[in-house]
C-alpha cells in the first residue's frame, strides 16, 4: 500500500538579497511520520518552516499540504495545522487559559477544553496569573497546548525543548509521540541531534540550504557509522586505552589478547552518533 503523503516539498527555494536560505530542496513526510529536520543555526531549517506553514511563499517550486497547494489554498491549510515557533508568542498579560480561548476563537472553536490541553502539556489547570510570571519551560508547553488547540492534521514545531528543563523536555516529547500515535504528522527542527534520534521516524539534514541527507537513523548510522569497543587496560603497570572496530574481522582476536595480556579496567561499545554523522557529511558541527 502506497504511503499517503501528507507534507510535499518540490523543488522549492528562498533566497535573502540574492544570497540561497534554501537551495532547491525536495522531500515528503507521510501520515503518521515524524520527521526531523536537522541543521545548524542559519542552514535554511526556520525558513523552510515558514514556507510549508504559508509565512513565506517559495520563489521556486511547490509545497502541497494534506494535498493542497500552500500558496492557492492557505487559510484552508492553515486552519488544519498546527505551528509552535521557536520565539514566544503569547499575551503575557493574559492567563494561560485565556490564551488558550483565545486561539480557540481564531479557528471558531467555542469549546477548546482548556483544562485536558493544560493537563497535557503538564501545566496547572487552576492558575490565574498573567502568562509573563511563568518560565521559559512553562511558555514553551503553552506554546505547544495553543498549537494544539485545533485538533490539527499536521504539526510544525521549531526547535521545541530548546534550553528547556528535563521536565519540560520529557513533557513536550510525551506530547509529540502521543500526537503520532493518532496519526497526526510531524515535522520537527532541531539542532539537537540527540532528541531527533529519540522521537523521529525519519531525518533529514540540511547544510547551506541543501539537504545533505535524508532517511532513518538507524539508517544512516549503519551506513556512515562506525561500531568500535573501547577498552581501559592495565599492562606491565601502564594505563593503555584502545578502540577497536566491531566490524573488523580481527576483533574477536584483538579482545581476547587485551583479556588475556592485561588487567580490564573498564570495556564497553559505542556507535556513531548522528551529530558524528552530520560532521562526517557536511563537515560542520551544529553549535
Amino acid at each position: 500500500m502506497q504511503e499517503e503523503v501528507t507534507i510535499l516539498a518540490e523543488d522549492i527555494a528562498y533566497s535573502y538579497d540574492g544570497r540561497p536560505a534554501v537551495d532547491h530542496i525536495s522531500f515528503s513526510v507521510g501520515k503518521g511520520e515524524i520527521l526531523g529536520f536537522l541543521g545548524p543555526n542559519g542552514a535554511g531549517k526556520t525558513t523552510t518552516l515558514k514556507m510549508l506553514v504559508g509565512l513565506l511563499d517559495p520563489q521556486e517550486g511547490r509545497i502541497a499540504i494534506l494535498g493542497k497547494d500552500i500558496v492557492r489554498s492557505r487559510s484552508e491549510v492553515q486552519s488544519r495545522i498546527g505551528v509552535c515557533f521557536e520565539e514566544k508568542s503569547l499575551y503575557e498579560e493574559m492567563s494561560a487559559a485565556a490564551n488558550l480561548k483565545f486561539f480557540a476563537s481564531l479557528f471558531g472553536i467555542k469549546e477548546p477544553g482548556i483544562p485536558a490541553l493544560l493537563e497535557r502539556v503538564g501545566l496547572p489547570v487552576d492558575r490565574k496569573d498573567r502568562v509573563s510570571n511563568y518560565s521559559k519551560g512553562m511558555k514553551q508547553r503553552l506554546m505547544v497546548a495553543r498549537a494544539l488547540v485545533n485538533r490539527p492534521e499536521v504539526l510544525f514545531l521549531d526547535e521545541p525543548t530548546d534550553g528547556l528543563d528535563p521536565v519540560s523536555s520529557q513533557a513536550i516529547r510525551e506530547v509529540i509521540m502521543e500526537e503520532r500515535d493518532k496519526g497526526v504528522t510531524v515535522f520537527l527542527t532541531t539542532h539537537d541531534m540527540m532528541e531527533a534520534d529519540k522521537l523521529s521516524d525519519r531525518v533529514a539534514f540540511i547544510s547551506e540550504g541543501k539537504i545533505a541527507a535524508f532517511d532513518t537513523p538507524e539508517n544512516l548510522k549503519q551506513r556512515y557509522g562506525k561500531r568500535v569497543l573501547k577498552v581501559r587496560y592495565r599492562e606491565e603497570g601502564e594505563l593503555e586505552q584502545e578502540e577497536i572496530p566491531l566490524d573488523d574481522e580481527r576483533a574477536a582476536r584483538r579482545t581476547a589478547e587485551i583479556l588475556a595480556a592485561g588487567e580490564v579496567l573498564d570495556m564497553h561499545t559505542e556507535e556513531a552518533t548522528l551529530e558524528d554523522i552530520f560532521i562526517l557529511m557536511t563537515g560542520k558541527k551544529l553549535q
